[in-house]
């Protein structure tokens, strides 16, 4: 299996907004920190934004930070935002496919479990899964100090970064994935 570009880049999107949690962040930023095009970051931008994952605000102080708390966007609900609609393979899609197993093929029905097994484990994970106590994303991802804007309204400033910590891999229980 393998995501898109604009999977991938909605990912690293959300990751970006929420270890700048605390400010309205820039597609500019988000683009030269994650190694991406404005133009195609700017339709995966639009897409988080209908979907609710992110706020944008336009204008001069203008960009986007994320619509709900990161522990409340789960990475199997953005990968399905972006990836649900895209036909697995040929035989997926009822209009391309050619294939002339498609009747007796039970292969179709081996990747669909296959899928849904792995949306199944990352809805076991969050955004904020993702980023908290990460000190190596933390590092390549924030914003320094006066380059960010602060949310309006809310009159916070960028708070000091964590003391740095390696982020130690977390495994889902094992019951968690059991259906």
């Amino acid at each position: 299996m393998r995501l898109t570009i604009r999977t991938n880049l909605a990912m690293r999107c959300l990751m970006f907004c929420a270890v700048n949690n605390d400010r309205i962040v820039r597609k500019h930023d988000i683009a030269n920190l994650c190694n991406a095009s404005e133009n195609h970051l700017a339709q995966v931008v639009n897409t988080l934004a209908q979907q609710g994952f992110i706020e944008t605000q336009r204008g001069r102080s203008g960009g986007m930070r994320l619509a709900r708390p990161m522990d409340q966007i789960g990475v199997g609900e953005v990968l399905r935002a972006f990836e649900a609609t895209l036909p697995f393979a040929e035989c997926f899609d009822p209009e391309a496919n050619t294939c002339p197993l498609s009747e007796a093929c039970l292969f179709r029905d081996a990747l669909s479990v296959a899928i849904e097994a792995f949306y199944r484990a990352m809805d076991d994970w969050t955004i904020g899964d993702l980023v908290r106590d990460n000190a190596a994303l933390d590092r390549l991802l924030a914003l320094p100090g006066g380059r960010g804007l602060p949310i309006c309204g809310r009159g916070e400033a960028r708070m000091p970064p964590p003391e740095p910590r390696v982020a130690e891999p977390r495994t889902p229980a094992p019951d968690a994935r059991v259906s």
